[in-house]
C-alpha cells in the first residue's frame, strides 16, 4: 500500500531554465554574423561579374565604330568618297548601348565627347590628305580612350580569373590598338609617296613607329590567345578560338613582312600592305565576337557558381540555426521535466531513532510477520545459548 504524498511546491529554477536559451542566442549571434558576412562577399562578386558583362556588351559595340572609322580614314587620306552609312550604323548601335548601361559603367560624358567629334567628321573627302590623316587621328584617340574607360569602369582590368583576363585585355586593348595602328600605317604609306624628298627622313621615322604600333598590340594579342589555348583547362576555349585565331596570325606575320621597308629608298609596296591590312582586318572581325563570346561565357558561369555558394551559405547557416534552437529547447524542456509529480508518489520517511516506531500492520493467525519483530525490554524467555568462556565460570 501506498501513502498518497503532499504535493511539495519549489521555487521555479528560472535561471538553470534559461541558461539553455542564452547558449543557443550566443552562439546564433556569430553565425548569422558569418553568414551575412560570407553573403555579402558572394553577393559583391556577382555584382563585379554582372558589371563586366556590361562592359564586355559595350566592346561588342565599340568593335564596328572601330572597323568603320578606320575604313573612312582610309577613304579620306586616298581622296576617296568616305562610308558614311556604315559609320553611322554603327554610332547608332554604340549609343544605344550607351542609353541603356553607361550610367552603370560612367561613360556617358566620354562617349558624348566622341560621338560630336564622329558626327563632326566631313562626308567628302578633304582637300589636304594630311589634314584628314591629323583629323581622323585624334578620332581614333579618344576612341582607344574610351575602350580603356570601359575596361576600367567595368572591372575588365582586374578580372582574377586567368582565361577571362588576358580574353578581356586582347579584345579590350590589344586588339583595337592594333587595328587602328594598322590603319594608320597605311595611311601613311600613302601620304609618303606625295611628301617631298625633304620629309622622306621623317616618313621613314614615322612609318617605323607606326609599324611598331601595329605589330606590338597584334603580336601581344597573339601571345594572350596562345596562352589562353594552352593553359585553360576548359575545351570549349580552344575547340571555339582555334580557327579564327590561327587565321589573324597568319595575317599579323603577313603585314609585317609586308611593313618592312625595302631597299635604300625605304619604299614599301602600297598595294600589296593594303591588302595584308584587309585580311588582318577581315580576321579581326571574325575573331572578335568569338573572344566576346568566350569572355560572357566564363562570366555566366562564375554567376552561376557564386549563385550555388550563395545559396550553399544561406543552407549552412539555415541548418546551424535549427541546431542551435533545437538544443535550446531542448535544454528547456527537460529542465521542466525534472520537477516533482507530487500525487501517487511513495513517501519515503527518513528513519528516527528517536521517535515513535511506524506504524506496522496487523499480522494475520498462523502468518509470520514480513517486518522486524520487536523484542521486549529486559531478559529474554529463551534459554541462554551456550558461550565458549562459560566454562570457566
Amino acid at each position: 500500500m501506498t501513502v498518497p504524498a503532499s504535493r511539495v511546491r519549489r521555487r521555479p529554477r528560472t535561471p538553470g531554465r534559461l541558461l539553455p536559451l542564452l547558449l543557443a542566442t550566443a552562439l546564433l549571434l556569430p553565425v548569422a554574423f558569418l553568414v551575412v558576412q560570407g553573403y555579402r562577399l558572394v553577393d559583391t562578386d556577382r555584382e563585379l561579374a554582372e558589371r563586366e558583362r556590361l562592359g564586355v556588351e559595350y566592346l561588342r559595340a565599340l568593335g564596328p565604330v572601330t572597323e568603320a572609322l578606320v575604313d573612312a580614314q582610309t577613304a579620306a587620306v586616298a581622296g576617296r568618297p568616305v562610308p558614311r552609312d556604315a559609320l553611322d550604323r554603327a554610332v547608332e548601335e554604340a549609343a544605344a548601348v550607351d542609353t541603356r548601361v553607361g550610367g552603370e559603367l560612367r561613360s556617358t560624358e566620354r562617349w558624348a565627347g566622341l560621338r560630336a567629334k564622329l558626327e563632326g567628321l566631313p562626308s567628302r573627302s578633304l582637300t589636304d590628305p594630311e589634314t584628314a590623316f591629323t583629323a581622323y587621328g585624334e578620332v581614333t584617340d579618344l576612341l582607344l580612350a574610351l575602350h580603356g574607360k570601359i575596361r576600367e569602369t567595368s572591372g575588365l582590368i582586374r578580372d582574377p580569373g586567368s582565361d577571362s583576363y588576358f580574353l578581356q585585355d586582347g579584345v579590350g586593348e590589344e586588339m583595337p590598338e592594333a587595328t587602328v595602328a594598322a590603319g594608320r600605317l597605311i595611311d601613311l604609306a600613302v601620304l609618303a609617296q606625295r611628301r617631298p624628298a625633304a620629309d622622306q627622313a621623317r616618313t621613314v621615322g614615322e612609318l617605323a613607329t607606326l609599324r611598331f604600333a601595329a605589330l606590338q598590340p597584334a603580336g601581344d594579342l597573339v601571345n594572350d590567345l596562345q596562352t589562353v589555348v594552352d593553359t585553360s583547362e576548359s575545351a570549349d576555349i580552344g575547340a571555339g578560338v582555334l580557327t579564327p585565331f590561327d587565321n589573324y596570325q597568319r595575317a599579323v606575320e603577313a603585314l609585317g613582312a609586308l611593313s618592312q621597308p625595302r631597299g635604300r629608298a625605304q619604299e614599301l609596296d602600297v598595294a600589296k600592305l593594303a591588302a595584308a591590312r584587309n585580311q588582318a582586318q577581315t580576321a579581326s572581325r571574325e575573331l572578335q565576337p568569338v573572344l566576346l563570346d568566350e569572355l560572357d561565357r566564363l562570366l555566366r558561369q562564375r554567376i552561376d557558381q557564386l549563385d550555388r555558394d550563395a545559396l550553399l551559405i544561406l543552407a549552412a547557416g539555415g541548418v546551424a540555426g535549427l541546431l542551435l534552437v533545437a538544443l535550446g529547447a531542448s535544454g528547456w524542456l527537460t529542465r521542466r521535466g525534472e520537477r516533482p509529480t507530487g500525487r501517487g508518489t511513495p513517501a519515503v520517511e527518513p528513519a528516527d531513532a528517536s521517535g515513535p516506531a511506524p506504524w506496522e500492520p496487523p499480522t494475520p493467525p498462523g502468518r509470520l510477520p514480513t517486518g522486524p519483530v520487536l523484542q521486549p525490554a529486559g531478559r529474554g524467555t529463551e534459554p541462554d545459548r551456550w558461550r565458549p568462556f562459560d566454562a570457566a565460570r
